[in-house]
């Protein structure tokens, strides 16, 4: 028999460890996926206030306008809330984007989120104030919610103020 001290695991040592740290991933990985549903909704969220606000603080710096509208490529307004969302200043104070608007920013919207807005852009004048008089809201929610109230209702009222309300998925 020899005296010298083992320097490693054996077989079933390791054997052991594989099938803990597997049991323990198979209870940890559905609550995984709910933490990155409301992190991916919490981004998209942020990324849809920062854009609406960079939209009516560039229409009261220029004094012209400034808007958020749904867009599948960042070239044109297409009300395509789903794919992407562009900002852009409205030189010529028609609430819509056209040639010579500037567009400011463009954000992808992340898989596995389900973005629904208005036809029309969110419009707004030299003073910051929406266009137009309605209330205009974008609903945003993770294609799969699960149990979680990930559900999320933006209105922007006449004033140009965001207001958001979190609520339960259909």
């Amino acid at each position: 028999m020899s005296m010298r001290p083992s320097k490693g695991f054996t077989l079933v040592e390791l054997m052991v460890t594989v099938a803990v740290v597997a049991i323990l991933s198979a209870i940890a990985y559905p609550s995984f996926q709910g933490t990155l549903r409301s992190n991916r909704l919490a981004a998209g969220h942020n990324e849809l206030l920062g854009l609406v606000n960079l939209a009516r603080s560039e229409a009261i710096r220029n004094s012209r306008g400034g808007g958020v509208c749904g867009s599948s490529n960042g070239n044109t307004c297409d009300g395509a809330w789903g794919v992407g969302m562009m900002a852009f200043s409205d030189i010529d104070h028609n609430g819509l984007y056209g040639t010579g608007d500037t567009v400011l920013r463009f954000n992808k919207i992340s898989s596995g989120l389900v973005v629904q807005g208005p036809t029309a852009p969110i419009a707004f004048d030299g003073r910051g104030r929406r266009k137009l008089a309605a209330d205009q809201v974008l609903v945003m929610r993770p294609d799969k919610c699960g149990t979680q109230s990930l559900l999320r209702t933006v209105t922007i009222n006449a004033s140009g103020q965001i207001s958001a309300v979190k609520g339960a998925c259909p």
